[in-house]
């Protein structure tokens, strides 16, 4: 039988003031790195680095997300740093945090996406929360292009894929193969456009439409395809790389080398 993950007690989970903590602490780190991801892209970053084949170091995928220095490396003007040591720990204590709210939560048993133990991806709806805005606040958002519900989420995660070629190369054996891909492909539909028309508000049962039904339950499909990628990558675990033996030319053979002698009289010789 399958073990269990213990459920993480409430008051271990991050609440609202720590999300607007790391909020800020990004805010900052963009002011010397404007490409410096919302909280959103890296919380999908996030489920990708855990369902990973391969236990990625945290210094490996920080560097990649941020664009931070390893600790002790020289800080780059051009890229990402945090502001102190004192910046960077505070980060990686509520980053571990949440890592393990979702960790645990992809390595628990599930039948339902209102369980309270199932994962439940931080995102926004940035559309509702525009649609709820007065007029004249509207108006300044008027021709940008606002994400679709989940849509950074799900850019952060296949950014993360992206990152990391070999370790989401599909598996020779044919059902793992079609089972990674059927996976991906449900969080690939969620980096797209929602273009229906909005039905419901995802967040806010009293908000404004801003979502199609059809991009709700996409949602829920891609949440259970991150269980499955988990799923999938634990039983198959990291890949055990070939070891290929040299071939020793035979000693009439031409020597390798391109000599034109036999081996025994170059490079075999001795």
């Amino acid at each position: 039988m399958k073990p269990v993950a213990p459920a993480p007690s409430p008051d271990t989970f991050l609440d609202v003031e720590a999300f607007d903590e790391l909020d800020a602490i990004l805010d900052d780190l963009r002011t010397r790195y404007d490409e410096t991801p919302q909280w959103e892209f890296c919380e999908g970053f996030m489920a990708a680095v855990i369902c990973s084949r391969r236990p990625i170091a945290e210094d490996e995928y920080l560097s990649v997300l941020l664009a931070t220095p390893a600790p002790g490396e020289d800080a780059d003007p051009e890229g990402g740093s945090f502001a102190s040591s004192e910046q960077r720990e505070r980060f990686l204590t509520l980053w571990k945090q949440r890592w393990s709210e979702v960790e645990t939560a992809l390595d628990s048993e599930v039948d339902s996406l209102e369980d309270d133990n199932c994962y439940h991806p931080e995102v926004m709806d940035i559309r509702g929360a525009v649609a709820d805005m007065p007029a004249e606040e509207q108006a300044a958002f008027k021709g940008e292009d606002l994400p679709a519900f989940a849509q950074v989420w799900a850019l952060g995660f296949m950014f993360a894929v992206e990152s990391w070629p070999d370790e989401w190369a599909a598996p020779r054996d044919k059902d793992a193969a079609k089972w990674l891909d059927g996976a991906l492909e449900a969080v690939v539909a969620m980096t797209e456009d929602d273009s229906a028309a909005p039905e419901v508000s995802p967040l806010n049962e009293e908000g404004a439409p801003s979502t199609s039904i059809a991009r709700l339950n996409a949602f829920g499909e891609a949440i259970w395809a991150v269980y499955d990628l988990r799923e999938l990558w634990k039983t198959m675990g990291p890949k055990v790389e070939t070891v290929r033996a040299e071939v020793t030319p035979g000693r009439n053979d031409l020597c390798p080398c391109g000599s034109g002698k036999k081996y025994k009289k170059c490079h075999g010789a001795g």
